[in-house]
């Protein structure tokens, strides 16, 4: 499998600090250069209050960090974004997790069809491609939820196998890979340079 120098792969558990980590982090590689923009691809979608007051908090910390992020919202169909970015750019993909669950429910009850779920593990992973192909660095936040026992509720399986495909794909060919626990970033792969 082709290495992508310019992936890298953050996850972590729920409120484990990734987000915050992860902003940093791509914020500091755009600091470098200063060349090209500084994106932010943000695919949670406001379900409820918390949520809601979630995308505000980000929303706010990107606006008081006095860089000049690009942020798009989408949720589903991420690589459709590949054609606005450009070689010098560093994006940040916050998260996976929340993109996964869009396009499995962005038509109801495909999730039962396997031929639904071999062609979005493609899909998913030829749009993360397009982007970390078109620019400097790509930085991609997940969840940590497969370490818990998989349920016997079929959808939760399905979920949790695609992901894990997914995280395996991407971080068999980003260039780094980080776990971070309770704020701590860990590098899983990769070394600093």
């Amino acid at each position: 499998m082709a290495q992508l120098e310019s992936i890298i792969f953050i996850t972590g558990g729920v409120r484990s600090g990734k987000s915050r980590f992860a902003e940093k982090l791509t914020a500091d590689i755009w600091k470098k250069s200063k060349t090209g923009r500084l994106h932010y691809i943000a695919a949670m979608q406001p379900s409820d209050t918390e949520m809601t007051d979630r995308i505000l908090k980000h929303r706010e910390d990107r606006n008081q960090s006095g860089l000049d992020w690009n942020t798009w919202e989408k949720p589903v169909s991420i690589g459709e974004l590949a054609a606005f970015f450009h070689q010098q750019d560093v994006v940040l993909l916050d998260c996976l997790t929340t993109w996964l669950n869009n396009e499995l429910f962005f038509e109801e009850d495909n999730w039962q069809k396997e031929n639904f779920l071999a062609d979005l593990f493609e899909v998913m992973w030829d749009g993360v491609v397009l982007i970390a192909q078109k620019v400097r660095t790509l930085v991609i936040v997940s969840n940590e939820v497969l370490n818990e026992p998989i349920a016997s509720n079929e959808l939760v399986f399905q979920y949790s196998r695609l992901l894990g495909k997914l995280h395996q794909r991407i971080v068999a060919s980003a260039s780094r890979a980080f776990l971070v626990e309770s704020g701590i970033p860990l590098e899983m792969k990769g070394v600093v340079k």
